[in-house]
């Protein structure tokens, strides 16, 4: 019997708890459709507390980790604070910012470097960033390792996981609350769920401010899946959660949890000179999925020779070998329903190797949504070809502002305005003057049809191209305040 896994509304409730959770609203008015109107007119104002949770870095003893930490726009006239500590009780801070438009950073060696929770509000809550980038020279670890910081959330879901033999995924669940959460872990394979070893894949306990792993192949130890798709979900409280992904003989790094379902997805980001592209997607609902997919590059959308279309059984992972898709050329992956009238959602990833023999190296790059207003991304380094931007303008033409930020030791902010055709990709390399350490970049939609961004950090080491991707999102740093449908003052008077 196949098994399907539902939509949820978790996420949508999750993001809106954040946005409006720390907003003041206005008294409400009278309710029905007038009130609507009025309420969809209301202005829009800066968030003014922002949560964010990064996960343990590394269990490997020569691991290199450095913590950056960052907040778009100029210093405020008003007062804002900020830190990042360890997910434990009674932990010491790791980054403190002190005023938007300046970097921080913060490095930690060894297996001991920890997972990190914290919060930011006034003038450092909204857009406020963090990254973790890691570095293992060695071992069954080895590979450049990127992560993102995220809120922390209730529904997550990871395709591209695997329990095969030669890999080694494990999901980090970090829970920064002061009540301990509980968590479900389903996976689903070619087949369908794959059914669990009894009494390990639910009722998962992570205490209150604490962070725990979980080995993938431990919860189906009878099913060696090539390719599966992990979706977390919380019973109670939130948590945040990332794979670490390692690869036998390949490499290593974090796959982040993809974009919520849709029926057309874009894949940002995927490296000009990657030797191996693997599609992996799925779908939650009860429809089946036909796909057709286009290579967005630097001069058009092409429909890659033999791999026009996929079809995805509801319930079920799908995958596709692209092989050498790129070709040499910068490109994102466009999904789109076949039928727009049967657009069923769908979550996907792909696996990307760079790099041949015993020089490979291992990334990912799940489907991401659109920069929105502004999306930033932290610890980029200034050494040429080290930080590539790509962005990429799925349906229409389209201009962004692009700002690198000051380094971490100095430097002055750098701007650029790119245009993007429709169905492109443009590469783009921005630095800032004279700029030392890691730096920030930001991106801001001026006018067009949506952008999607995903920043690749490249650090050769010893002849293999060690690499990491990771998708810029819309930073959600205002929310949408209603105006008051009457004045109330006369009930002060």
């Amino acid at each position: 019997m196949k098994h399907r896994a539902p939509l949820t509304l978790a996420a949508v409730t999750a993001a809106l708890a954040a946005l409006t959770g720390a907003a003041a609203l206005t008294a409400p008015g009278p309710a029905g459709p007038a009130a609507g109107a009025k309420a969809a007119t209301g202005a829009r104002m800066p968030v003014e507390r922002s949560l964010l949770v990064c996960p343990g870095p590394s269990s490997s003893d020569i691991a290199e980790t450095t913590y950056t930490s960052y907040t778009p726009g100029a210093p405020a006239d008003g007062k804002g604070s900020a830190r990042l500590l360890g997910a434990t009780k009674d932990a010491k801070p790791v980054l403190e910012p002190k005023e938007p438009g300046k970097p921080v950073g913060a490095t930690a060696n060894g297996a001991d470097a920890p997972a990190l929770t914290g919060s930011a509000d006034g003038s450092l809550a909204p857009g406020w960033t963090a990254q973790l980038t890691t570095k293992v020279s060695v071992g069954r670890t080895r590979g450049l390792l990127g992560a993102g910081c995220t809120a922390p959330g209730t529904d997550f879901w990871f395709p591209a996981v695997s329990t095969a033999k030669g890999r080694g995924d494990y999901v980090h669940l970090t829970n920064p609350d002061d009540a301990a959460a509980i968590v479900d872990i389903k996976l689903f394979g070619p087949d369908g769920l794959a059914k669990p070893e009894a009494g390990t894949s639910e009722n998962i306990r992570v205490d209150p401010k604490s962070t725990k792993t979980v080995l993938l192949s431990s919860l189906v130890p009878n099913a060696q899946l090539a390719d599966a798709t992990a979706h977390v979900t919380t019973r109670a409280g939130r948590v945040g959660a990332s794979v670490q992904a390692g690869e036998e003989g390949v490499g290593a790094d974090w796959l982040p949890a993809a974009a919520d379902p849709a029926g057309s997805l874009v894949l940002p980001g995927i490296p000009a000179d990657a030797t191996s592209v693997r599609l992996v997607a799925f779908v939650p609902g009860e429809e089946d999925a036909d796909l057709k997919l286009r290579l967005a590059g630097p001069g058009g959308p092409i429909t890659p020779a033999g791999s026009e279309q996929l079809h995805v059984k509801a319930g079920m992972t799908a995958v596709m070998d692209l092989k050498d898709l790129t070709r040499g050329e910068p490109g994102s992956l466009l999904l789109t329903p076949a039928d727009p009238a049967r657009a069923a959602p769908l979550v996907a990833a792909v696996r990307v190797v760079r790099g041949s023999g015993a020089k490979q190296e291992l990334g990912f790059v799940p489907a991401t949504g659109p920069v929105g207003a502004r999306a930033t991304v932290a610890d980029n380094r200034p050494e040429e070809n080290t930080t590539v931007l790509s962005l990429t303008a799925p349906t229409a033409d389209a201009k962004v502002k692009v700002t690198a930020s000051p380094g971490t030791g100095g430097g002055e902010p750098a701007t650029q305005e790119v245009t993007l055709k429709a169905g492109t990709t443009q590469a783009l390399t921005l630095a800032p003057a004279g700029g030392k350490g890691s730096y920030a970049l930001t991106v801001e939609t001026v006018s067009g049809g949506p952008v999607h961004a995903a920043r690749t950090l490249s650090l050769p080491h010893e002849g293999i191209t060690m690499f990491t991707v990771q998708g810029l999102s819309d930073d959600r740093s205002t929310v949408s305040v209603p105006r008051a449908s009457q004045d109330l003052s006369v009930l002060t008077r």
